[in-house]
């Protein structure tokens, strides 16, 4: 069943993911969506020092909108910064040093800035995939730590917070790669068989689309949402892909049409429209399974999930 789901996700991104598929799509966008002043709007985006996180930071502050970047590298962060505010002339683009693969620097950091700013946006971008497996300084598989439960802390930290300002939203840049895995609660760090970093990547995938929808149930006051970007030509898929890169590069598309339905789903009124819990492709909602790819988990496998992130958030912050 694998195969089979790997070979109908490829034909269908030669098809949609592609830069030739984003302009098919783009044919039917409405331009005047994004034509909107996000002044006194506040916008936090993980990973905002490259790829789609930093085309996503741009396209927001060339509207007005507050950023605040959280990024690992404050060198790498400082220069994306200033590139942003070169081109935007928005001042207002903060940075916050934290590394997502870290539980306790994630709650810690939501906590303080919970406390002393406002959001009204969260856009969960950070992502890695490590293609050897690799423990956390706290004992975590990085991919899983990084992705999902990074992911997991921040937006539950930042939940209550959300609850209090106007129009609050939660987009997770998740990928069409979990098209091909169906949930595995039984294994969530990898700890069995052969360790695969794309398959880790495309699992981890899947557990923020699952957690897109049990967040959109839990909190209705906050409007979530998921998407894929597309196959973009981005420093990630050049580091942790080179050799898809180097076979799909002239099909791939820019930074910023990859980041083009973040943006949509973080500031337009159409976006909001939808309803939450949704996962989206280039303005569209689309489904979160192939046909006949039996990938859907049960209303228990998704319990388990929540109850072991909930549980390892719990023993990450009382260690040490």
């Amino acid at each position: 069943m694998s195969f089979y789901r790997n070979a109908v996700w490829f034909v269908k991104g030669l098809q949609e993911y592609t830069k030739s598929g984003y302009e098919a799509a783009a044919k039917h966008f409405a331009p005047a969506d994004l034509d909107v002043n996000l002044s006194g709007r506040s916008f936090m985006i993980t990973g905002a020092n490259s790829g789609i996180g930093k085309a996503t930071a741009q396209e927001i502050a060339n509207r007005g909108g507050t950023i605040h970047m959280v990024c690992r590298n404050k060198g790498r962060a400082e220069a994306a910064r200033d590139e942003i505010v070169e081109q935007s002339k928005n001042q207002n683009i903060h940075i916050h040093i934290v590394d997502m693969s870290s539980a306790r620097q994630v709650w810690e950091f939501a906590q303080n800035f919970s406390q002393s700013d406002t959001v009204h946006v969260l856009i969960n971008n950070a992502g890695c995939m490590v293609n050897q497996r690799e423990l956390t300084q706290e004992g975590l598989e990085k991919n899983f730590a990084t992705n999902t439960l990074g992911t997991y802390i921040l937006t539950t930290a930042l939940i209550p917070a959300l609850t209090n300002v106007e129009d609050p939203r939660v987009v997770t840049v998740s990928s069409g790669g979990m098209l091909t895995q169906k949930l595995n609660v039984d294994d969530l760090q990898f700890e069995k068989g052969t360790f695969d970093g794309t398959m880790a990547y495309a699992q981890n995938k899947r557990q923020q689309v699952i957690l897109t929808e049990r967040w959109a149930n839990q909190h209705k006051e906050v409007h979530f949402s998921s998407m894929h970007p597309g196959w973009a030509d981005t420093p990630a898929v050049q580091t942790s892909m080179p050799s898809f890169h180097a076979k799909m590069q002239a099909k791939l598309r820019t930074e910023a049409m990859g980041a083009d339905t973040a943006v949509w789903l973080a500031v337009s009124a159409a976006a909001r429209t939808q309803p939450s819990g949704l996962f989206f492709q280039d303005r569209k909602a689309v489904a979160t399974h192939l046909p006949l790819a039996s990938s859907r988990s049960t209303p228990q496998e998704e319990e388990k999930l929540m109850a072991a992130l909930e549980e390892l958030f719990f023993t990450q912050l009382t260690d040490g």
